[in-house]
């Protein structure tokens, strides 16, 4: 059995690959859900349907998020009737939300409505949401705090982030199966996600962390951070403003605690012994994920890494 820890477009790359080298049914994703919010009365969980579409083959390939080939004719209608419509949902994406959410206002938890979503586009493996209950990335900046989506979407990520806080986070419970997924498994596998607002959220429900110290399998991550660079999103200037290393060292670091293996970029080969210092063994591959060949020598490698 395989749990991975995920975020989202880079996790459902990754998990992409795996599910190409490994049988899906003895994969378990356990998701970020920090970073969801209400969008015209509709809960919307992003990387949660980033995962469920990359996996169903249905996500838009030019923005590894959303579903290909979406019309947005509601946001275009919504807008006209005074809406805020910053945030880009398509009609096709809009049916999912409605579905989550006509579930969640009937009485079900949201891993109950991520498990119908799941069902729905015929995805294999097992999805998780990290909690039942409601956690929000707060990003504080210069102007003040916002919402993770506001940071990130609304405002583009340009503000500098000053700190960040997952409000609600010392109160939540480990949604059912998730620490069984940790103890159960026979690899544990870190997607090439931020790992500050993507992992860090589920590093911080209560009981996640210390099953991760206390399992016996062996646990491997993907740096995002390849060359001191994020290949996509905020990644390298939230650890440099937060005061890390932006850099596969830095991801190491977060890491340290719960890491056997951390798997890193060929340009970032140098680092390796750094790594191997902080008593993490250093993996050299190809990181970046171009196509469907490339993904799957990755998934291939992270596993045999930590066989």
């Amino acid at each position: 059995m395989i749990a991975v820890l995920a975020g989202g477009v880079g996790a459902a790359k990754f998990l992409r690959g795996l599910v190409d080298v490994a049988d899906p049914a003895s994969i378990t994703v356990i998701g970020n859900t920090a970073d969801d919010e209400e969008f015209l009365g509709l809960h919307v969980s992003p990387d949660l349907d980033t995962v469920v579409y990359t996996l169903a083959d249905v996500v838009d390939p030019e923005t590894g998020w959303g579903i290909a080939n979406d019309t947005y004719t509601t946001l275009e209608q919504a807008e006209k009737l005074g809406q805020s419509t910053w945030f880009k949902l398509g009609d096709k994406d809009i049916a999912t939300h409605l579905l989550r959410t006509r579930l969640l206002r009937e009485g079900k938890t949201l891993s109950e409505a991520t498990q119908a979503v799941v069902e729905a586009f015929g995805v294999k493996c097992r999805l998780l949401p990290m909690t039942d209950d409601r956690i929000r990335t707060i990003v504080t900046t210069d102007q003040g705090d916002v919402s993770f989506q506001e940071y990130f979407v609304h405002r583009r990520q340009k503000d500098d982030v000053r700190a960040l806080r997952f409000e609600g986070a010392e109160d939540a419970r480990p949604a059912p199966g998730v620490l069984e997924a940790l103890q159960d498994a026979d690899a544990i596998i870190i997607a090439p996600s931020n790992p500050l607002v993507s992992i860090g959220p589920i590093l911080a429900v209560p009981g996640i962390r210390d099953a991760l110290v206390a399992t016996s399998a062996k646990v491997a991550a993907i740096s995002p951070i390849i060359g001191g660079r994020a290949l996509k999103g905020p990644a390298d200037r939230m650890l440099t403003s937060l005061g890390h290393e932006s850099s596969a060292i830095g991801v190491a670091k977060l890491y340290a605690d719960i890491l056997d293996v951390l798997v890193l970029d060929s340009e970032d080969a140098g680092l390796a012994s750094d790594i191997e210092a902080l008593d993490i063994d250093a993996v050299v591959t190809n990181t970046i994920m171009r196509d469907a060949e490339s993904r799957a020598a990755l998934a291939e490698a992270t596993l045999k890494s930590i066989s």
